[in-house]
């Protein structure tokens, strides 16, 4: 940490001969225990805050620890503050040395100060929530959730539910343990709607949503207008496939609480999802009328319009966004977009060079290359991605790969390898660089050398799904070693059962060795989840050859209808000699 920030985070006071700090005293009762039958804190409130002096070797240790920061000492400064929290017992020095531990990443030192905060402040809530982080990062959920109940029965707001919306980086085991946790604690507060709606949060989370709306119903039979829940509702009735009813529940909620912005704009995004893009972008006209500050749902009104083809409504909404630096580089983006659907390529160009920062940097720079290339400046085009590369050394490795990519886009194969190659002089361990000279090589029918770079890729990195598949493949499509390719499409799929792109290979390699039932079973799956062409192409040629040509034939002509030039859908058309689709 910088020095003048940490200096800045822990500065106490301009000490004067008697300073003054804000001071909790421990509450006149018995100390408190850690269960569920603790009074709440009106019956017993904290004391006021009193000005108090420090001692001389008190006074002595802050001054000292100032001294130490200043000279980037940060580990006296620690010391000297715990120490100086532990003789004091003051709750402001308590405050600023647990904030200096936690700049310092020092676990045990906070761990030390948060117990002096509760022996000191048992009564206090933000003693309890310092204590309750601390029990979260020992990975302790007991200790956790016991000092967050503390915090409700004194009143104040447990905030379960963001404890529950943890979960997904928690371990298995943690998640089951915190489950159970919660499951005790709804019986201890029956009558508590937080617990209930976080215990049904935290069972969506863990992948169980019709757990979750079961632990939901009573809630919302008891308190129908509890709005958390009625926003958790809608999306579980989506998760457990009643779309239907999730869209009307939605719909109802959404008007009969207009300034809950989440209902609202699940509601337009659940639209979006079920392709029902027009009442989608009336839903976000609504939302941005009643939240114009919000301009994330401006952005996704602009976006909607777009794909319902009113570009100038788009380039309105999108102009507005230009003006705000959060959004300016998406703004400029879907601009440009916009200029290329009404084919003005030079303003797409300029648009897209105005993104310079965010995730949408690298696809607006390759995007105006592009477009320059094909417009017949592939020297202007180059130029532009390696002034780029120049210009961010730390990107190096991704901004070769644009150029890579770009040259592949133009069938520049041969050019590609070499710039692959180049590159991998600089970043020989790259797994995207080695990908894309493998695909350059096999384009270029140097399949040794292609199967070489996937190779590569695997012994780098052998539990790599995408090499796996991208080894198995090729050694299936080019080569006779089928036994081989199997083994590593089999274990990718081990690791990815839902890819369409490795289900494909699978299908492909099994079609190979003769298993043409098995062979289509992993092809229909894969259409089903992505009927992409080349997927199309395999799944359609098994089809014919098991004699369900009418099948057939839809699969192709709808692969045709969105990609009528798809060099091997055409291929296997042509070599199957079929020429009236």
């Amino acid at each position: 940490m910088p020095r003048k920030a940490l200096y800045l985070a822990i500065s106490l006071l301009a000490f004067t001969g008697c300073a003054s700090i804000d001071r909790e005293e421990p509450a006149p009762a018995e100390p408190t225990e850690t269960t569920t039958t603790q009074e709440p804190a009106t019956e017993q409130p904290e004391a006021e805050v009193e000005e108090r002096s420090f001692r001389p070797e008190e006074l002595y240790l802050l001054v000292t620890g100032e001294i130490a920061a200043q000279r980037g000492q940060y580990d006296i400064t620690l010391a000297n503050y715990v120490e100086a929290a532990r003789q004091s017992r003051d709750v402001g020095v308590i405050r600023r040395a647990l904030l200096i531990a936690e700049s310092l990443n020092s676990q045990s030192a906070a761990r030390t100060l948060t117990n002096t905060w509760i022996d000191v402040a048992p009564y206090s809530e933000d003693a309890r929530r310092a204590a309750a982080i601390q029990s979260l990062r020992d990975g302790d959920m007991e200790g956790t959730l016991t000092e967050l109940e503390q915090i409700l029965n004194l009143g104040g707001d447990a905030d379960f539910d963001s404890l529950a919306a943890m979960a997904p980086r928690m371990p298995a085991d943690q998640q089951q343990e915190l489950l159970r946790l919660f499951s005790e604690l709804q019986q201890r507060h029956p009558d508590n709607a937080e617990i209930r709606y976080s215990t049904a949060l935290l069972e969506s989370l863990m992948g169980a949503p019709q757990d979750a709306l079961n632990t939901l119903a009573p809630l919302l039979d008891e308190k129908p207008e509890f709005q958390p829940a009625l926003v958790l509702k809608g999306e579980l009735l989506h998760d457990v496939g009643r779309t239907g009813e999730a869209l009307e529940h939605l719909q109802t909620r959404s008007r009969r609480y207009p300034d809950n912005r989440q209902l609202g704009t699940l509601y337009a995004r659940l639209l979006v999802n079920e392709d029902e893009l027009r009442a989608a972008q009336d839903e976000f006209a609504r939302l941005v009328e009643r939240f114009p500050e919000e301009h994330g749902l401006r952005l996704s009104w602009a976006l909607v319009a777009m794909e319902n083809g009113e570009l100038g409504l788009a380039r309105e909404q999108l102009q507005r966004l230009t003006r705000l630096p959060r959004y300016q580089s998406q703004a400029y983006y879907y601009l440009g977009q916009a200029a290329e659907k009404d084919d003005n390529i030079d303003k797409a160009i300029i648009l897209y060079e105005q993104v310079t920062e965010g995730s949408l940097y690298y696809p607006a720079l390759t995007r105006a290359a592009e477009l320059r290339a094909r417009d017949g400046d592939l020297d202007s085009a180059l130029e532009q991605i390696r002034a780029a590369r120049e210009s961010n050394p730390d990107d190096a490795a991704n901004l070769w790969l644009a150029e890579v990519n770009l040259l592949q886009t133009l069938d520049l194969h041969k050019q590609a390898a070499e710039a692959a190659s180049k590159a991998l002089q600089a970043h020989p361990e790259n797994q995207s660089l080695l990908y894309a000279r493998s695909m350059s090589h096999e384009n270029l029918g140097n399949i040794d050398q292609s199967l070489a770079d996937l190779s590569t890729m695997v012994e780098l990195q052998p539990d790599n799904p995408t090499a796996l598949n991208a080894l198995g493949y090729v050694l299936t499509i080019h080569t006779d070693r089928l036994s081989e390719a199997r083994t590593y499409i089999e274990k990718a799929l081990t690791m990815d059962p839902d890819n369409p792109a490795v289900l494909d290979s699978m299908g492909w390699v099994l079609f190979r060795q003769g298993d043409t039932e098995g062979a289509l079973d992993y092809l229909r799956q894969a259409y089903e989840i992505y009927p992409d062409p080349e997927i199309a192409a395999h799944f359609g040629e098994v089809l014919w050859r098991t004699d369900q040509q009418a099948q057939a034939r839809v699969v192709w002509e709808r692969a045709l209808d969105e990609a009528p030039d798809h060099e091997l859908l055409l291929e296997t058309l042509d070599r199957l000699g079929i020429e009236d689709l």
